[in-house]
């Protein structure tokens, strides 16, 4: 008879050829939103759906299932933060739902959406919504399927949401949403009728994309990216990617009349990138070298985007290397203008370029119309028409077409239905965690103003980062800031920058 121990490496050495085998899939993926020709998209997504099969099966087997009750039943999980039992029970978790989905599931599900993020990038680029509907149609029964085998009968929106955010509800989080949305929608009434406006036209000057990409390279190796175990890339839609140790891929996209985009895009996956960097190589494949969740994934790289890279301080050290880049475009900004200009708080059409106040209203209003999509209360034609409505409602604007509208965001048709809350819960745990980070570390704008990142990342890497899955996301937070996951971090940190720019 095996024992526990035996069992335990036999389970671990199995999980570790299958993270092999699923990251052929991600370097599928990575091609496919870089550098794939438009007529490979067919045969790209036959690919895509044998890795995924093929993936699935090898999880599902038997012996996984009979490894994981043999060392259940031992010793080794005694210590519920001992790497074996955080192993064991993230695996059992995952086991049991991969296990009730039928492999021809799992094959027409990466298929489907293999295909459906190439119809996207086409109906985006035209501004055809029309020619998107079906996949939309597709990829939600699809995900309707997925949720009622996981958990006949139960909320499928919370079916799915739990793949990103484990022991995360919609319930709760519509409570944390209105938590936050009165004094948002305060907040930004207050900043659009103080009449302060920032001068966002040194943004819009000529930025050419050659000299973006070498000052958002020097801005991520400064911040701690390791080049040598990482690349970035262009793609439609900004993304990171980890591949396994020593291969982190991030995207961003440049527009030369308009610096935000690319350079902010660059920190914000660049924190993403620093989260997977920092994990422990050494348990590659296993829940002890993953990350937490996708809301604490995401406060990595809000946290280097707006907390850090919208900071004075963080300025004070870039704009002499900005001016180095674009003589011409920076030629009589001061200091007082670039600083006000990247902070610009007004209601905005794209998610990703939208203010740190205004965002969580876009992600909002993208958690209402998923649940009401996945329902079927909202019918996938009447979603131009109902994103332009609540537009209207939450931010008091109204796209022009659908580019720039309902088919901005790459998530749906990939098949991510319930991922956009953690985008605000990655907001709140990165207030949360800068804000102990200070208590911590001391003055850091001291460190910023002179290019010292290093203390902050490495307060990342060991209270966040090399700990895996070892914790739940609540159990970190409590553990890192002695606190529940709050809003009142980030209304603060909101409401001293709007009394500091519009309101003094």
């Amino acid at each position: 008879m095996s024992s526990p121990e035996s069992n335990y490496a036999e389970l671990t050495k199995e999980l570790r050829e299958i993270a092999v085998l699923s990251s052929i899939g991600s370097v599928l993926h990575w091609d496919e939103r870089t550098v794939r020709p438009p007529a490979g998209a067919e045969h790209r997504a036959s690919q895509v759906s044998l890795i995924a099969t093929m993936t699935h099966a090898r999880f599902t087997s038997p012996r996984i299932g009979e490894w994981l009750a043999a060392v259940e039943a031992s010793d080794l999980v005694r210590d519920p933060h001992s790497d074996a039992a955080v192993n064991v029970r993230y695996t059992r978790r995952s086991y049991d739902r991969a296990t009730k989905l039928p492999p021809s599931l799992v094959e027409e599900l990466a298929r489907t959406s293999s295909l459906s993020e190439h119809a996207w990038e086409s109906a985006k680029k035209n501004s055809d919504f029309k020619s998107f509907a079906p996949w939309l149609s597709k990829i939600l029964d699809l995900k309707r399927a997925e949720a009622d085998c996981i958990a006949p009968g139960k909320n499928r929106y919370d079916t799915l949401l739990d793949e990103y955010e484990p022991g995360e509800t919609s319930a709760n989080l519509r409570v944390v949403f209105e938590a936050l949305r009165g004094p948002l929608v305060e907040l930004v009434g207050k900043i659009t009728s103080s009449g302060r406006k920032a001068p966002t036209e040194i943004l819009e000057r000529n930025y050419p994309a050659d000299a973006q990409e070498k000052l958002a390279r020097e801005a991520a190796a400064a911040v701690g990216f390791d080049f040598n175990a990482g690349v970035l890339a262009r793609s439609v839609h900004p993304f990171c990617t980890s591949l396994g140790p020593g291969d982190t891929r991030m995207t961003t996209r440049y527009d030369e009349h308009y610096f935000g985009d690319a350079f902010f895009g660059t920190l914000h996956e660049t924190g993403h990138s620093l989260y997977d960097q920092g994990l422990p190589s050494e348990h590659f494949g296993l829940p002890r070298g993953e990350y937490v969740s996708l809301g604490i994934h995401e406060s990595q790289s809000r946290m280097w985007e707006n907390l850090v890279g919208r900071s004075r301080s963080f300025w004070k050290h870039f704009l002499p290397k900005a001016r180095i880049a674009f003589p011409n475009a920076t030629a009589n900004v001061t200091e007082d203008d670039w600083y006000f200009a990247v902070n610009d708080i007004r209601p905005s059409l794209i998610r990703t370029e939208a203010d740190e106040a205004t965002y969580n209203l876009h992600v909002l209003m993208r958690f209402e119309l998923e649940q009401a999509l996945l329902s079927g209360d909202l019918p996938v034609n009447d979603l131009p028409a109902e994103w332009n409505t609540r537009m209207q409602k939450y931010l008091g604007l109204t796209p022009p077409d659908d580019a720039r509208g309902c088919l901005q965001d790459v998530h749906w048709s990939g098949g991510g239905v319930g991922y956009f809350p953690t985008y605000t819960l990655g907001n709140l745990y990165a207030a949360q965690f800068f804000e102990q980070a200070r208590k911590d570390l001391g003055d850091l704008d001291a460190m910023f103003a002179k290019g010292e990142f290093a203390p902050l990342l490495g307060w990342l890497r060991k209270n966040i980062h090399t700990h895996g899955k070892t914790y739940t996301a609540g159990e970190l937070s409590q553990r890192v800031t002695g606190k529940p996951l709050s809003p009142g971090p980030l209304l603060a940190h909101l409401k001293r920058k709007a009394d500091e720019l519009y309101l003094k």
